[in-house]
């Protein structure tokens, strides 16, 4: 919609969502990951259409091709819109993946914001995790990564005030997912237990707007605002229309941008990424439903912000369950297409590996390792 509105798109970095070679959805500047994730150094690429593994750190080489982009945009009149996906804070997290002088620097850190408590009981095997100076090692690798990616994006502000584009550019910094670590017990995602969790930790994300002297400075928002919003609110904010308005869910909160009044939603709605854990929260609670038989979960999240106390079992028929159970059917009947919905898919968290639905032609969508409950009543893999 924004390459038929006069914008030049460009892409440098993830895209994970199938085909990186070939430039998808009007971009016309394309330079991405072949895949979501790897090593930060000697990382595999896509340059003009052919793969090769880059030699330099990956977070400076995307952000080196997206200063290279905007320095096409010096003199231009026409507008573009840049899309810079880092693999950052992504794991490999071991000094060698680091600049050592980033990774040294967290040497003396004593990481207060990652609780250091036992595992969770659905923490999977495959999650980078440890105790002692393990752990100490893990928190600094990912530390580092997200204090070179900040360095990163400075370069690109930098950029920006030198072409005399900042004022004029809107600028929108968030992440696809939250991350965990030691929180719960978790180290990881969404995906880092099996079953998958919905924890405000896991699904939570960074979110910063920036236009100086046209959004509101210094400004924190406590609305609930999701992803899915992020379509209707750039369309809206731009002043271009919105031709799935009523096919899509989200709703525009630009005149939050413009510093107007804004109607708060009563909730929100968060599926996880591969299948059968959905979840609905409103401002003072928050339900975990887990297609077919659960585990499920309610927390109080006015009085247990951290999610330590199901509430589930305690509450019956008629109560707060049945009522956020009930949107939740709703907004899924709304809004979800019965050929890509993943509720009967058979996921463990690893990776989608083709079409879902009947697309895929009756193949395995996704990848999964095969589970079973112990006589502890806890999942484990064979």
């Amino acid at each position: 919609l924004l390459a038929q509105a006069g914008y030049t798109c460009a892409l440098s970095g993830k895209w994970h969502m199938g085909d990186s070679i070939r430039p998808q959805k009007s971009f016309t500047h394309w330079f991405a990951h072949q895949g979501g994730g790897g090593p930060y150094y000697n990382a595999p690429l896509i340059r003009n259409g052919v793969p090769y593994n880059d030699p330099g750190y990956v977070t400076d080489v995307i952000t080196d091709e997206a200063l290279a982009f905007l320095e096409t945009r010096r003199g231009e009149a026409e507008p573009f819109c840049l899309n810079v996906c880092y693999t950052a804070p992504h794991s490999p997290w071991d000094r060698d993946n680091h600049p050592a002088d980033l990774y040294d620097s967290y040497d003396d850190c004593p990481f207060l914001s990652c609780p250091d408590v036992p595992p969770h009981p659905w923490q999977i095997n495959t999650a980078p995790r440890g105790t002692g100076e393990r752990r100490r090692a893990i928190l600094k690798g990912y530390f580092a990564a997200v204090t070179a990616m900040d360095a990163s994006i400075g370069r690109i502000l930098d950029r920006l005030e030198d072409l005399d584009l900042r004022q004029n550019t809107l600028i929108f910094f968030c992440s696809d997912n939250g991350m965990n670590m030691g929180h719960h017990g978790i180290y990881g995602k969404g995906n880092g237990t099996f079953p998958l969790n919905m924890y405000d930790t896991s699904v939570k994300v960074p979110a910063i707007v920036s236009r100086p002297g046209h959004i509101p400075e210094g400004v924190v928002a406590d609305q609930l605002l999701s992803q899915y919003d992020l379509f209707p609110t750039f369309l809206d904010y731009l002043g271009l229309e919105n031709p799935h308005a009523d096919r899509l869910p989200g709703r525009s909160f630009a005149p939050l941008l413009r510093g107007e009044a804004f109607e708060q939603p009563e909730s929100i709605v968060v599926f996880d990424e591969y299948g059968p854990v959905r979840m609905i929260r409103t401002r003072t609670w928050k339900y975990v439903h887990r297609y077919p038989y659960g585990p499920h979960e309610l927390y109080n999240l006015a009085e247990d912000p951290n999610e330590e106390k199901n509430l589930y079992e305690e509450n019956g028929p008629g109560g707060i369950v049945e009522e956020l159970k009930a949107r939740l059917d709703n907004w899924f009947c709304r809004y979800a297409d019965p050929r890509l919905d993943g509720a009967r898919e058979p996921v463990s968290g690893k990776g989608q590996l083709g079409l879902a639905g009947p697309a895929g032609k009756g193949k395995r969508a996704f990848d999964f390792d095969l589970w079973y409950i112990d006589a502890d009543g806890q999942p484990r893999t064979k």
